[in-house]
């Protein structure tokens, strides 16, 4: 009896197991394809014939491709954006962790512009840079507000502010080569935006950025 047991709980664990891998690789794929130049366009299909798996398997783990891209995003987005917080956390000018935080995603377009597509193409369809991000840049904004270093009163204006912008200038980077400089041209133009003013914000926009306190993925 005690070893029916142990079989039923061995293959249960196997089938977990099974499921978490094909779960993966499912994700793996679809983050592949996002990240390519017409990535934007990825369909279900797409996605099941780069995972080497059926369409009714995939249905077996997403509902869909709206619950497909949140759970790409939040891989995407999480490691970097957990590491990004940890160290402009330790800032204590408000204004300095707006602007580390935003060179440190423009920096990593430079490096990564698979990343980058990845990030344009997923929020073409959804929150820009997933749930997680948008709601951390709106905290770092209400921050800012607080210490009453910006003028605007609104954190919804600001958030808006830095995301949209950012994702613009994303985009802008990976359509050309821009300037060794162009990530700080772009976060001072929106700490002006927010209300810094121009000295100030030449000045923050070019101090060291900190060094992120885990590798990046």
């Amino acid at each position: 009896m005690a070893d029916g047991r142990s079989d039923k709980a061995r293959r249960l664990e196997l089938g977990r197991q099974r499921r978490v891998r094909t779960r993966a690789r499912i994700v793996a794929a679809a983050f592949d394809l996002f990240g390519e130049e017409d990535g934007l366009y990825v369909r279900i299909e797409d996605v099941a014939k780069r995972a080497g798996i059926t369409r009714a398997t995939f249905y077996d783990h997403f509902s869909g491709m709206a619950e497909l891209r949140d759970a790409v995003t939040y891989e995407v987005t999480h490691d970097f954006l957990t590491a990004v917080t940890d160290v402009v956390s330790l800032l204590d000018d408000p204004r300095e962790r707006i602007s580390a935080a935003i060179r440190l995603y423009l920096h990593r377009v430079r490096e990564v512009p698979g990343w980058g597509r990845s990030m344009i193409n997923l929020s073409a369809n959804g929150i820009i840079f997933g749930a997680e991000t948008f709601r951390q840049a709106e905290l770092t904004v209400i921050d800012a507000i607080a210490a009453k270093q910006v003028a605007i009163e609104d954190s919804a204006i600001g958030r808006d502010a830095i995301l949209g912008t950012t994702i613009a200038a994303i985009s802008t980077m990976l359509r050309g080569e821009r300037g060794a400089d162009y990530p700080e041209q772009v976060v001072a133009v929106i700490l002006i935006g927010l209300g810094v003013t121009p000295g100030d914000a030449a000045k923050i926009v070019l101090r060291p950025l900190p060094e992120l306190s885990t590798p990046r993925p």
